[in-house]
C-alpha cells in the first residue's frame, strides 16, 4: 500500500500563519493583562505601552460584573449659539446609540458621547465648590482655557484641575463636533451637560412604583468652539448626521 505524502505548504503561507499565531498570542496576553487586577507581571509590557495598544479600540473590564456593576445612565447633550440664536439641546448620548441598538457588530462610534460625559463628570466632582462655580461661568474670548484654568487655580489642587481642564478640552472640542454637523459652520458658542442617572436600586426592582433617582449634573458654561488638528469634520458629519436623521424617523 502506497503512502502518500501530503505536499508542503508554501513558504508564504507558513510565514503567514507563523504571524497570525504570534498576533494571536500577544492579543490574548494584553487582555490578560488589561483585565486582570494589577501585578508585576504588567510591567512586562509596560504601562503606557499597553494603554497605547489597548484604547481605545479593546478597551475593556469587568464593571458588568458584581460586586460593582455599572449602576447608572451618562448623557451628553449639547446646545450651540448660531447667529445670535439658542439652539435646543440635543443628547449626542442619544443620537450615538442609534448606531449599536439591534446591531450584532457595533462600532466603538456608538459610546463616544458616554465616554466624554463620564470621564467629565468624574473630573468635575474632584473639583471643590469654588472651582465647580469657575467651570459654570461662560468662558469663549481668546485664551479662554488658560483663563479658566488660572482661575481654577488659585483656589486649590493643581492636579485636579489639570485633570479636569484636559476632560473639558476634549468635551468642548466634541460638542463642537457635533455643533458643526447639526447647525453648520456659522456656530458661534457651545454648550454640553454632562450628567448621570442612576438605575432603580436593586432592592426596589420589583417596586412597580419605584422611580430611578434625579439626574445629577456637572453644569458648565458657554465655550468658544475648539476644533483640534487633524481630526476630520467630514468624516464626523457624514456619521453623526445620519445617526441623528435615523432617529427622528
Amino acid at each position: 500500500m502506497a503512502l502518500t505524502t501530503r505536499p508542503r505548504r508554501r513558504l508564504y503561507i507558513r510565514i503567514a500563519m507563523c504571524l497570525a499565531v504570534l498576533v494571536t498570542a500577544w492579543h490574548v496576553f494584553a487582555s490578560f493583562l488589561w483585565i486582570a487586577p494589577w501585578a508585576p507581571l504588567r510591567e512586562v509590557v509596560g504601562q503606557e505601552r499597553l494603554s497605547s495598544y489597548m484604547i481605545p479600540m479593546f478597551g475593556q473590564s469587568w464593571s458588568v460584573f458584581a460586586p460593582e456593576p455599572i449602576n447608572g445612565d451618562y448623557r451628553f447633550e449639547v446646545r450651540a449659539l448660531v447667529g445670535g440664536a439658542t439652539t435646543e439641546w440635543v443628547s449626542a448620548t442619544d443620537v450615538e446609540l442609534t448606531m449599536i441598538q439591534y446591531q450584532l457588530f457595533t462600532p466603538r462610534a456608538g459610546i463616544v458621547a458616554q465616554d466624554v460625559s463620564s470621564q467629565l463628570k468624574a473630573a468635575w466632582a474632584r473639583l471643590d465648590g469654588d472651582q465647580k462655580s469657575v467651570a459654570e461661568l461662560n468662558y469663549f474670548e481668546d485664551a479662554w482655557e488658560e483663563r479658566m484654568a488660572e482661575a481654577m487655580t488659585a483656589y486649590a489642587d493643581t492636579n485636579s484641575v489639570d485633570e479636569y481642564m484636559e476632560q473639558e478640552h476634549r468635551a468642548t472640542a466634541y460638542a463642537t463636533q457635533v455643533a458643526y454637523a447639526l447647525w453648520g459652520d456659522d456656530v458661534e458658542r457651545v454648550q454640553y451637560r454632562a450628567t448621570r442617572q442612576n438605575v432603580i436600586p436593586f432592592a426596589d426592582r420589583h417596586d412597580p412604583d419605584a422611580e430611578p433617582p434625579g439626574i445629577q449634573y456637572s453644569p458648565t458654561g458657554w465655550r468658544a468652539p475648539v476644533v483640534n488638528e487633524g481630526q476630520s469634520q467630514q468624516a464626523f458629519e457624514d456619521v453623526f448626521r445620519a445617526a441623528y436623521e435615523r432617529m427622528g424617523e
